[in-house]
């Protein structure tokens, strides 16, 4: 039997390509669209030492309409897409809201516009926690109140999710919008993880960029919140556990389990971790004592949020793998691994400078 052929949009970032192999190793065959501009082709080489198998990648900007109708006219028998190309950083969403607005919803809506046309019948959105705003109580559950984003980059995640709400009621494909938490850590082989464009806007590599010198200091963000220790508190979730909740939800709508017209997954662990504790879990896995300091509060983060994720346990079969020393430890070893022999490769380095 044929495989089933899966389009991931953003195919080379760091959720996708770890989608990627979870799909390939499902027996999936996957295609990507990803115009590099926030990647590097650098995870496609991982990709492949990992799998045996080379993803085919296009390099097309979904915002242009007619290159994105070109790669399904190309692959009239894509079954699915798993939709993560967007522009994700929270502090970079405030100072550039119009680049955030326009890249997330013009990709989305193209893209969309072709599943109808080319009448795919499944579709995963990568969703966010962000939707949920200042969440009043926790854990936030698929129910919890959509209140005000705190950034562009939720605003647009919200948008998103009504965009694909609206258009599910009106067209025969079947919907899945996945509300991660917070991933981190890499691929157990170490083959793939995370590539931060520029100075990183997320807490993980910057704690392993400023443990292996990369970065002179870190910064931890406010410490007068009203947490445990003062820092923010987040649910970090393992990458390759979010990954595979891709493939289990494409496998649900598949297997035609859907409750309705677009069902809602929240991925997160369930567990609140600190800043300030996720540093410490860090130290004890490494060895290394981190060199941080802490300033003022960022604009554009909450004080604290975690989930509930009983829904995807129980729907999906969801099963999590990693617990957050694996996630640092794997983390560790990606950051190591791309600084082997002394420096980063020019790859890398064309892209972290």
């Amino acid at each position: 039997m044929a495989k089933k052929k899966i389009l991931v949009t953003g195919g080379c970032g760091y959720i996708g390509a770890h989608t990627v192999v979870d799909l390939m190793d499902n027996d999936f065959e996957v295609i990507s669209i990803d115009d590099n501009s926030k990647s590097t082709t650098l995870l496609l080489d991982g990709i492949e030492r990992i799998t045996g198998k080379t993803l085919k990648n296009y390099k097309v900007d979904l915002k242009n309409w007619q290159d994105t109708r070109a790669v399904f006219q190309e692959n009239p028998d894509i079954e699915g897409v798993i939709h993560f190309a967007a522009y994700k950083a929270v502090g970079e969403s405030v100072s550039q809201p119009l680049e955030y607005y326009e890249n997330n919803l013009e990709s989305l809506i193209n893209v969309l516009k072709c599943v109808a046309e080319f009448k795919v019948a499944q579709f995963v959105f990568s969703s966010s926690c962000t939707v949920y705003g200042s969440p009043d109580s926790m854990p936030v559950t698929e129910a919890s109140p959509i209140k005000d984003a705190e950034s562009p980059y939720g605003a647009t995640k919200q948008m998103g999710e009504r965009i694909i709400q609206d258009f599910a009621k009106v067209h025969d494909t079947k919907t899945i919008l996945l509300r991660y938490f917070n991933p981190v850590g890499a691929h157990p082989s170490i083959e793939i993880g995370e590539i931060p464009l520029g100075k990183p806007q997320n807490l993980v590599p910057a704690i392993t960029q400023t443990a292996i010198g990369k970065l002179p200091q870190m910064t931890v963000f406010g410490a007068n919140y009203d947490t445990r220790d003062g820092s923010c508190l987040r649910d970090f979730i393992h990458v390759s556990d979010i990954a595979h909740a891709h493939t289990l939800a494409l496998n649900y709508l598949l297997e035609g389990k859907n409750q309705s017209l677009c069902d809602v997954f929240n991925l997160g662990t369930g567990n609140g971790v600190t800043v300030l504790e996720a540093i410490k879990a860090f130290e004890k896995v490494s060895g290394e004592k981190l060199n941080y300091v802490v300033g003022p509060n960022r604009p554009g983060d909450i004080v604290a949020i975690y989930a509930n994720n009983q829904h995807a346990v129980d729907s999906l079969k969801w099963d999590i793998r990693y617990d957050l020393d694996e996630m640092m430890r794997t983390a560790w070893a990606w950051e190591k691994k791309m600084a082997v022999d002394g420096g980063y490769t020019n790859q890398q380095k064309s892209v972290l400078n």
